[in-house]
């Protein structure tokens, strides 16, 4: 199941991507993707919707980021020898984490805005992973069940 966010910022619907690729709207039976619309038992609800029966979404306008109330955006910094190689630094013993601000986050074909001043602005292609329900100290073995999708992130820095 595909699902994404359309419209104006602060007007954005929910809408699901259909089998024929055709944008399918959600908001009669979701305001918005939120959190909540996230967890395992909200997910499977959306399953279990027949996206023939829901409106078809003819002009989307602007693609929005996927969910909103987003709380944390955590990456995993130097997470592959070939970055780490590039960056003439030490493939690190334990994962580099770090956090970006909610406030970066863009639909796909939104502006990026990147400090003043700024020379030497990189970019990467990144997989998302959309965690959906409360993950704090979880067995290797559970860590899928808290996963509720991915996306492709385009991670963009001021070196």
């Amino acid at each position: 199941m595909k699902l994404i966010r359309h419209g104006a910022k602060g007007a954005e619907k929910p809408a699901l991507v259909d089998a024929q690729g055709r944008l399918r709207d959600l908001s009669g039976v979701l305001p918005d993707i939120t959190a909540a619309a996230l967890s395992p038992h909200s997910l499977q609800r959306l399953r279990d919707i027949d996206p023939a029966s829901l409106p078809l979404v003819d002009k989307p306008g602007r693609i929005a980021p996927p969910w909103s109330g987003c709380e944390k955006f955590v990456c995993i910094g130097l997470n592959y020898a070939d970055h780490a190689a590039e960056s003439n630094m030490p493939i690190p013993k334990e994962p580099i984490m770090f956090m970006k601000p909610i406030s970066a986050r863009v639909g796909p074909n939104d502006a990026v805005v990147l400090p003043q001043g700024s020379v030497k602005g990189d970019w990467e292609v990144e997989l998302g992973v959309v965690i959906g329900s409360k993950a704090r100290y979880v067995n290797e073995a559970d860590a899928l069940a808290h996963v509720a999708g991915y996306c492709v992130v385009n991670d963009v820095s001021e070196r």
